[in-house]
């Protein structure tokens, strides 16, 4: 009966360890630093398709190529690792991959100060790029700037006051909810991207001074980490 006991605590415990985490992390880092990203899992088709390309090692070498400071920071582009196409001073952000990716505009995922946003081209579907994305810098806006960016450029749709709260504490880009897809969110390493944010820069917004990056997948060991760390258990 002991063994019998011990059996089955052990088998207990390789299943919860086998338990895969709940959320996939990356590590995007460039020579201002690094960061992690989690991708969020109520926007699968764009999270599935960052993991397929960060596998791919798609991403690495690509450049920030359009940055703008109070803003966001874009990056992703094919054309802009390739040496016939990216000398200083020549415009990026037209390579992408040929296909598209279905938006999944979600109420409760909005620009807030480090969200992970899919560019696009304009579209009447608001599909997204198929690699190109942007994590948002963001300003801080008074409620009079809202109120004025709901009748205007948010043609009268309301921000949610929790949502509002976090515009005028936090910061964010308002205007680009529910037009761009937001796929995730900056938990570690924010000032990277305000550094980054911070370069000089040419008259299209391209950095003077190349900022290629490196994306990697964490492992199910990290991602289970990160897991813990935002949302520890209840003792």
């Amino acid at each position: 009966m002991k063994k019998l006991f011990t059996l089955c605590l052990l088998l207990i415990s390789t299943i919860a360890f086998a338990k895969p985490p709940k959320n996939q992390y990356v590590r995007l880092t460039t020579s201002y630093g690094s960061m992690i990203i989690r991708l969020y899992n109520e926007t699968p088709k764009h999270r599935d398709n960052f993991i397929k390309l960060t596998k791919e090692g798609f991403y690495n070498g690509t450049l920030f190529h359009r940055v703008i400071q109070s803003f966001m920071i874009q990056g992703g582009d094919p054309d802009s690792r390739d040496t016939t196409k990216n000398q200083k001073g020549k415009e990026l952000g037209n390579g992408d991959l040929k296909y598209t990716i279905p938006a999944e505009f979600r109420d409760s995922l909005f620009h807030k100060r480090g969200a992970l946003g899919a560019a696009r081209e304009d579209n009447p579907a608001k599909a997204s790029s198929g690699c190109q994305f942007y994590i948002v810098e963001g300003k801080r806006f008074t409620p009079g700037k809202l109120d004025t960016l709901e009748n205007t450029r948010l043609k009268g749709r309301k921000i949610p006051a929790w949502q509002r709260d976090i515009y005028t504490s936090v910061g964010g880009a308002p205007h680009l909810d529910q037009n761009y897809t937001v796929f995730g969110e900056v938990i570690m390493g924010i000032d990277m991207v305000d550094r980054v944010a911070a370069v000089k820069r040419d008259t299209r917004d391209r950095p003077e001074e190349d900022v290629p990056m490196t994306v990697t997948l964490l492992s199910k060991k990290e991602c289970k980490q990160m897991d813990e760390l935002l949302w520890p258990k209840e003792k």
